[in-house]
Order: structure tokens, then sequence, then C-alpha cells
């Protein structure tokens, strides 16, 4: 297969509806993990409709955040949102690449777009959040070839 050529840009809201359609495929393995690891009763009881919760968090993100897309001849494949927490502070808020696009240095190119924007606020620190389980690997595996250092942290659920 040939290498996806992108350019990183601006997110747009014309790039709502490619943006939530990848986003949903890219994520789809981490629930799909989640229900393995939870159980039907407790992943049911958190997530009912992984897919509407999931839906209103991608565009929250993109739409009140600063982000950009990577987008290739086709449309967008790829997006980055970012949280200034302070002067010196930014994270990495949520990032997708199409799962028909991945590992072709995509989240990289996003990744670094991201951190760019964090060193022209004059951040000195750079955070992001991710999953420990099987449905985040890929994700954990780019952080880490960008420079990330993972601390390994618990989430515990419990339904009452």
């Amino acid at each position: 297969m040939d290498r996806l050529e992108v350019d990183v840009r601006a997110f747009d809201e014309s790039d709502s509806e490619a943006v939530l359609e990848f986003g949903l495929r890219a994520f789809e393995p981490v629930y799909d993990a989640w229900s393995v690891i939870l159980g039907d009763s407790v992943y049911r009881s958190f997530y009912p409709d992984w897919r509407a919760s999931q839906s209103q968090a991608i565009l929250a993100s993109v739409r009140t955040q600063r982000a950009w897309v990577a987008a290739s001849n086709a449309g967008p494949v790829g997006f980055v949102t970012v949280v200034m927490h302070s002067a010196e502070v930014g994270e990495i808020d949520m990032l997708a690449v199409d799962p028909r696009a991945q590992r072709q240095g995509i989240g990289q190119k996003l990744i670094e777009t991201a951190l760019d924007y964090m060193r022209s606020q004059g951040a000195r620190r750079a955070e992001l959040g991710t999953g420990g389980d099987p449905g985040h690997a890929a994700a954990r595996r780019a952080y880490e070839r960008a420079g990330f250092v993972g601390l390994p942290l618990v989430h515990y659920y419990k339904e009452l």
C-alpha cells in the first residue's frame, strides 16, 4: 500500500461528519476491549450507548478546543485536539486516526502539530491520558514514539 500523503490544517466545521465517522471506528477497539475487561453487566451499566457518548465527546472536543485534522485528497483521516491548562502546561485531549490510514505516520504528524502549538503558546510541558487496555495499544506506541513517558494508573469500576 502506498503511503497516504496528508496535510495537517485547522479543523473546520465542514470536517465534522468525516471526523465523527472515522473517529468512532478508531475508538471501537477501545470499547470492545473494555467490554471484555469489565464484563457485560458492568460495561453496559457504564457504557449503555458508547457510540452516542463518544460522538458527543468527539464533537465537543473538536468544536471547543484547538483542533487540527490530517487530510488527504479524499478528506480528513485524523484529528488531534489540545487544551492549554496553564501558560506552562498543554494537554493532548483527543487523537484519532482512521483505522484504514493508521501506521503511516499520521498520528505522529498530528502529535507534532499539537506539541508545536503548545510550544508557541509558551508551554514547557505536555501531558495526555490514555488507557492501558489492549484497545489503546496503538495510542500508547504513538505517544511513546513521540517521547512521552507513561505513569501506570488504574481506574476501577463497580456496579452498585
